[in-house]
């Protein structure tokens, strides 16, 4: 008898249970898109604190490139003024020029035949008055 039994036993056929399949898929599904939505947040705060971070390392770029240009501004000043530009040129030898040592631009000034100083002024000049110095020697 035990060997009928183990005959029937070997020739059932288990029919598969749809809705228990369909349960386990919906668990899964529901389960993966909680990972996925902890996954994510988790991503999201790390991404955070790295972007804080990088922030965080420009502000300090960035006070300190101003702290240098306010360091390099002075410095231009201080090279560029007035006392100590003549004290370095006394250092150096120079000293202020003689009374006859200078001359004015305007002595440099070729001489223009009269027509072409009208024409130049007629041309550029719309509107301006002529003052004394602006005309040559006639």
């Amino acid at each position: 008898m035990t060997r009928l039994i183990q005959n029937q036993a070997s020739t059932v056929v288990r029919e598969r249970d749809r809705r228990r399949l369909r349960a386990m898929a919906g668990v899964l599904a529901c389960g993966g898109f909680l990972v996925a939505g902890v996954l994510g947040y988790v991503w999201l705060h790390v991404h955070r604190v790295r972007v804080s971070y990088q922030l965080e390392d420009l502000r300090r770029t960035r006070t300190d490139l101003e702290e240098r240009n306010r360091k390099f501004r002075l410095e231009l000043l201080s090279l560029g003024s007035l006392a100590r530009v003549d004290s370095v040129a006394r250092q150096l030898g120079f000293r202020e020029p003689e009374p006859d040592q200078v001359r004015l631009a305007r002595e440099f000034v070729l001489d223009v035949p009269d027509a072409a100083v009208r024409t130049a002024r007629i041309g550029s000049g719309k509107g301006r008055e002529e003052r004394p110095d602006d005309v040559t020697a006639r």
